[in-house]
């Protein structure tokens, strides 16, 4: 049996903040400024985890942008927590296991470069063995609270993400940001902080939950029949969730995902699980989560207020 750590960072977090932690500048060392309302962040990939360089408390290190993610989440190994009082009255949940011992910290301010975010919540977690597994500096993971405000382009073709400030209606501060043409959108449903899709596989209804910090999408054992006929399972993988708990896994592809008419998929590197714990997480019921993958096929650009995805043409695909 072949093993590979595989991770996913998918957090629910609930409970209220015990204390103010300020933080005076945060910023990403490679963004381009291009206005008041929109910067343009260049990504790296470790293995299908997208990571961008930032600097917050005079450190410098590396954040994963997490779609999954409801807070901004600090690596306890490098932010230590200085009081025990500081410890939530809640869990927070992870795909594979429940997060032992999660902290919250309230953000008197949050500052991206010249973008400035206040009164935002941050999970204090020990990431050490994503650090280890991946064999990077890890400072925290940027979640949904920090990037609900934003219309968010993430562009795996030029390995960049786009954000720009949006109004409480989801309209666009900076009407003029994207040079690259809107080919197609969806509506999405946001179940708390989870963006859910509509889907089919082989024409059964599915409702799927979209990630950017799964490295592998996933679909759930319960589903249909016909669904798992376009499953095609090649190996069995060792996965390692956010709590360090491993699971076994069957990982194949999966054929014939479809959001319309109009927007689908070619094969997609899956694993079928069960997410009995993930559903407990995210107070709804979800047959699949699409992560990377998506990604991959699909430049995406997410708005939260509008709950819409709209798809920019890939120069590689013509017309």
């Amino acid at each position: 049996m072949q093993k590979i750590l595989l991770i996913f960072i998918l957090f629910i977090t609930t409970g209220k903040a015990f204390s103010n932690f300020k933080v005076e500048y945060v910023s990403f060392t490679e963004a381009e400024i291009i206005n008041d309302y929109t910067t343009r962040i260049p990504f790296k990939l470790i293995d299908h985890l997208i990571v961008v360089e930032a600097k917050l408390l005079g450190k410098e290190g590396n954040f994963i942008i997490d779609t999954g993610s409801e807070t901004l989440i600090l690596n306890k190994v490098h932010f230590p927590i200085k009081y025990s009082h500081n410890k939530k009255k809640n869990e927070t949940s992870g795909v594979v296991n429940i997060v032992d011992d999660p902290l919250e910290r309230q953000l008197s301010q949050f500052v991206i470069q010249n973008l400035i975010l206040e009164n935002k919540t941050s999970d204090v977690i020990d990431l050490s063995h994503i650090e280890r597994t991946k064999k990077m500096n890890l400072l925290g993971v940027i979640g949904f609270n920090i990037l609900k405000d934003y219309e968010v382009f993430i562009d795996l073709y030029l390995n960049q993400i786009t954000l720009t400030k949006t109004d409480r209606f989801g309209e666009k501060l900076d009407k003029y940001v994207y040079l690259e043409k809107i080919t197609d959108s969806i509506d999405f449903k946001l179940k708390n902080h989870t963006i859910v899709l509509n889907a089919t596989v082989n024409g059964q209804n599915l409702k799927m939950g979209l990630d950017s910090a799964a490295e592998l999408n996933q679909i759930n054992k319960s589903v249909s029949k016909k669904v798992l006929k376009y499953f095609h399972p090649k190996e069995r993988l060792m996965l390692t969730g956010a709590s360090n708990s491993k699971i076994e896994v069957l990982a194949g592809k999966l054929h014939r995902v479809k959001l319309s008419e109009t927007i689908y998929f070619g094969p997609m590197n899956t694993i079928l699980t069960n997410l009995s714990k993930m559903n407990e997480a995210f107070g709804t019921k979800l047959d699949g989560v699409l992560g990377f993958e998506f990604f991959q096929q699909k430049r995406t650009i997410i708005n939260y207020k509008k709950e819409k995805l709209y798809f920019v043409k890939h120069p590689n695909i013509k017309d």
